[in-house]
């Protein structure tokens, strides 16, 4: 229903001005009254107020200990390597999701179960479980060697050398990462018309041609959107990282000084502050991208171009 309605004998007036040739008189609308609205949110105001007036004046949070650890050197490194690691494992992920997609698509019915085993088993089993894991992993193979099988060796190297839980957590974020973004590249390609297809094979290009150059492009219209919220997901999953175990990201930080003094509360909370900061900052970001990808694809204009429009209406009338 429309927020304005006009009057019967408005509208019989603006017929007959309209049938002598005169200008009509201005209508008298009246805007529809929603009370409704207001007294839904006067409630939802009032009971936000009164939750954060109760959390500020409960000792519990100890808003002090929040304050004096808010920008304390060590949460700040623990933030600098949650970001470091969503970046790392979600580049990985991409990568790794984008052959993942190809290989499901491809023609060939090697490739294509090789895929689908993938996905079976990095989505079928929990991310803390696949963590765990790859913590084990230093003890499961102590040496990895690369060379011909049953034949000479090219390098040994010693895992347990290595003592990186950085580079496994790393790895085992963005080898769980890539089973998702191989189904969003999937849903993204498909979405692709097939007449696109037809038409880069007909020009002489190849499956693999035809998937770089014609399809992905178009693709990345769909794939934008949930490509950002996995990113951001990501950042959320990275506390998960204590079962490799890495303890100097944004929340084993967190843990190790409420560990120390035994206020978990205000602890969580600047570890929740920061993750709803670097959050927002994610979202900034995917608002842009999901924009730059969409240009032609939506006929809302921006609020300069309908001025233009109207003004450009105002001279063609006034040179009528």
């Amino acid at each position: 229903m429309s927020d304005k309605f006009e009057k019967p004998e408005s509208a019989a007036a603006t017929a007959a001005a309209a049938a002598a040739g005169t200008e009509p008189e201005p209508i008298k609308a009246i805007p529809l009254r929603r009370p409704g609205r207001w007294i839904a949110a006067a409630i939802i105001l009032a009971l936000l107020g009164l939750f954060l007036y109760g959390a500020a004046t409960n000792p519990a949070y100890h808003w002090d200990t929040y304050a004096n650890y808010l920008f304390d050197k060590r949460i700040l490194e623990g933030a600098l390597v949650t970001l470091e690691l969503t970046v790392l494992a979600m580049v990985l992920g991409v990568v790794l999701g984008v052959v993942l997609a190809i290989m499901r698509l491809s023609p060939n019915p090697v490739l294509r179960s090789v895929s689908w085993v993938y996905l079976w088993i990095f989505r079928g089993t929990p991310v803390y479980v696949q963590l765990v894991f790859w913590g084990l992993f230093p003890g499961l193979y102590q040496t990895i060697t690369i060379g011909v099988p049953f034949g000479p060796s090219f390098a040994d190297f010693n895992v347990l050398d290595w003592r990186a839980p950085f580079l496994f957590a790393v790895i085992g974020l963005g080898l769980n990462e890539a089973a998702y973004m191989a189904e969003i590249v999937r849903a993204g390609v498909n979405s692709v018309g097939e007449g696109q297809r037809e038409a880069s094979v007909a020009l002489g290009m190849s499956w693999s041609q035809t998937m770089r150059r014609t399809v992905l492009p178009q693709a990345m219209r769909v794939i934008i959107p949930p490509t950002g919220n996995e990113l951001i997901s990501m950042l959320k999953t990275t506390s998960l990282v204590t079962a490799i175990p890495l303890t100097t990201d944004l929340y084993g930080r967190a843990r190790d000084i409420y560990g120390v003094n035994f206020q978990p509360v205000p602890l969580l909370l600047v570890a929740a502050t920061w993750y709803l900061v670097v959050t927002s900052v994610l979202m900034v970001g995917q608002f842009y991208l999901e924009r730059y990808y969409s240009r032609g694809s939506s006929r809302q204009l921006t609020g300069k171009q309908l001025r233009a429009m109207a003004s450009q209406q105002h001279v063609v009338e006034e040179g009528k």
